[in-house]
């Protein structure tokens, strides 16, 4: 099955290469998040494709035609930006009709997708509520209503949870995908927030300095990131440099500053090669007793990838804490349950991690 949109070796710059050599596709009904930091060019990609800016090279096809030239206003996309953009003197009916009036639709069929819309949104009976009287969370809904009214091809949407405080972002980002996968529509959401890209689309697009690292589903993307700048920036901090041992057999064991490490891998590692091995939050288990070596935690416990750390650092994040340990210098961050206790900072602890959270990037 052929993409409906189909971006192809995009380049844009401006007083520095914003987008360089861009590819990717999007299917019908598939929503595609651009996910980066500020100044990755994901904006940039998105006006592109919109046709509010236009690339140095490259093409663009949407429905297999070549979509450069076409007006922004003949390409039936529909958009939705971080301020909303609602008109301040009109009320809720007027934003929401305002772009089925632009298409000189019929009024009665400008009343019926105007309705949809609204229902869609869950504001339905809000119609001549000033725009002024809204919460931030309906405005959101309002300015959504307005994009989905039109019944666009292709919907693009620019930081629209921004705005919002971090617990309605929460509420609403499973709300957006869920109205946008009633709609069946295709969408392309730009966002730097990965726990909200993770929650929004089928595949997201992670983008760094115009270009991109790496792309995939949610899941693909987390499990397995392609590059130090994926990890880092997808909250996975524990980067170390290493030296292959040995690998027979699907454990491979690495030779790093942490001491010698046996990892689980399904790939064909060489003797004395060097790699990057992401130790992933989930790895550990404490002890907070290291010196007792009757312990339950010590007979339970492989000792290959077994550590004496220094507790740094313990932060309290509500289903599990941030620990920090440190390790031959080597400061190293991981989540463990609430419920169990990492002990008393300053204190030398165990630190057992467990191979196969441990991934040769």
């Amino acid at each position: 099955m052929s993409a409906l949109l189909q971006v192809a070796r995009l380049h844009k710059s401006f007083a520095a290469a914003v987008l360089n050599e861009v590819s990717f596709e999007v299917h019908q009904g598939e929503i595609v998040c651009l996910l980066g930091p500020s100044g990755c060019g994901k904006t940039t990609l998105l006006r592109v494709i919109a046709g509010l800016e236009v690339a140095d090279a490259g093409n663009i096809l949407f429905d297999d035609r070549d979509i450069r030239d076409v007006p922004v206003h003949q390409r039936g996309f529909g958009f939705m930006f971080q301020d909303f953009a609602l008109f301040p003197h009109k009320n809720v009916w007027a934003n929401v009709i305002f772009g089925l009036r632009m298409q000189n639709l019929p009024s009665d069929q400008i009343r019926q997708q105007a309705q949809a819309a609204l229902e869609m949104v869950g504001l339905s009976g809000f119609e001549q509520r000033d725009v002024h009287q809204l919460s931030g969370g309906e405005k959101q809904r309002v300015a959504l209503a307005r994009s989905l009214a039109p019944q666009p091809k292709l919907l693009m949407l620019d930081e629209p949870l921004g705005a919002l405080d971090r617990q309605l972002r929460e509420e609403l980002m499973i709300e957006v995908r869920r109205i946008l996968k009633s709609a069946h529509l295709t969408a392309i959401y730009v966002t730097h927030d990965q726990a909200e890209a993770f929650a929004v689309a089928d595949r997201v697009v992670i983008m760094n300095a115009g270009r991109i690292e790496q792309m995939g589903t949610p899941i693909e993307v987390y499990a397995r990131p392609a590059s130090e700048f994926v990890a880092r920036f997808l909250g996975l901090p524990n980067l170390i440099q290493g030296t292959v041992i040995s690998c027979a057999a699907n454990v491979a064991v690495i030779r790093t500053a942490l001491g010698h490490l046996h990892i689980a891998t399904d790939r064909a590692l060489k003797t004395t090669q060097t790699i990057t091995l992401l130790i992933r939050p989930d790895a550990a288990t404490l002890d907070p007793n290291p010196f007792d070596a009757e312990s339950e935690w010590f007979a339970e416990t492989p000792q290959a990838n077994v550590l004496d750390a220094e507790l740094i650092d313990v932060a309290f994040r509500g289903r599990y804490q941030r620990v920090v340990v440190r390790v031959n210098d080597v400061d190293l961050v991981f989540e463990i349950e609430t419920r169990s206790s990492p002990g008393t900072i300053g204190r030398r602890v165990r630190v057992a991690l467990l191979p196969s959270a441990l991934f040769v990037l």
